[in-house]
């Protein structure tokens, strides 16, 4: 294991222990990271190597630009991505946003059962595509107040899914 991956692994540590305890991961985690690992690919591999880490940085932060608009994922969540992909990058970010998103729906659902809502959001969910399927019109069902209130610590997510890319040889 190299340098890069070692300070990689320290900053999603480090942004996920804020992540659990102030529910978000602040700047002075994420853009030292994105900055170090674009400088190191640079110091190390040149020009190849900067466009290396930019382009994965461009990518992690792209891949979550998208839900951070719409649905409200977290700033932070999004540049934590882009500091991934500046030390992977674009490939390995691009795997690690799958597994990411793999191992949050996992989450997502022991979440719910834990708070005694799976069946009633699934529930919920058959009741908008049993519409869909009948009238072909899109009806959305808000989510209870108990279900708003739940929020997945994306940052851990990001953070497991780069061990998993790590450990797996992606």
């Amino acid at each position: 294991m190299d340098h890069i991956t070692v300070f990689l692994g320290i900053v999603l540590i480090i942004a996920s222990i804020e992540d659990v305890m102030m529910l978000r991961i602040p700047n002075w985690i994420t853009l030292p990271g994105l900055a170090v690992g674009l400088s190191y690919f640079c110091l190390t591999r040149g020009y190849e190597g900067f466009l290396f880490s930019l382009a994965g940085g461009l990518t992690g932060l792209g891949l979550l630009i998208i839900p951070f608009i719409a649905w409200g994922t977290g700033a932070g969540d999004v540049k934590l991505m882009g500091a991934v992909g500046s030390v992977l990058g674009a490939h390995g970010v691009f795997i690690v946003f799958i597994l990411s998103c793999v191992l949050g729906g996992v989450y997502a659902l022991f979440l719910l059962a834990s708070k005694g809502l799976l069946v009633s959001t699934f529930k919920r969910y058959g009741k908008m595509m049993g519409c869909f399927i009948s009238t072909q019109e899109l009806i959305y069902i808000p989510p209870t107040n108990i279900e708003k209130a739940l929020r997945i610590r994306f940052g851990v997510v990001i953070a497991l899914g780069t061990g998993s890319y790590l450990v797996l040889g992606f």
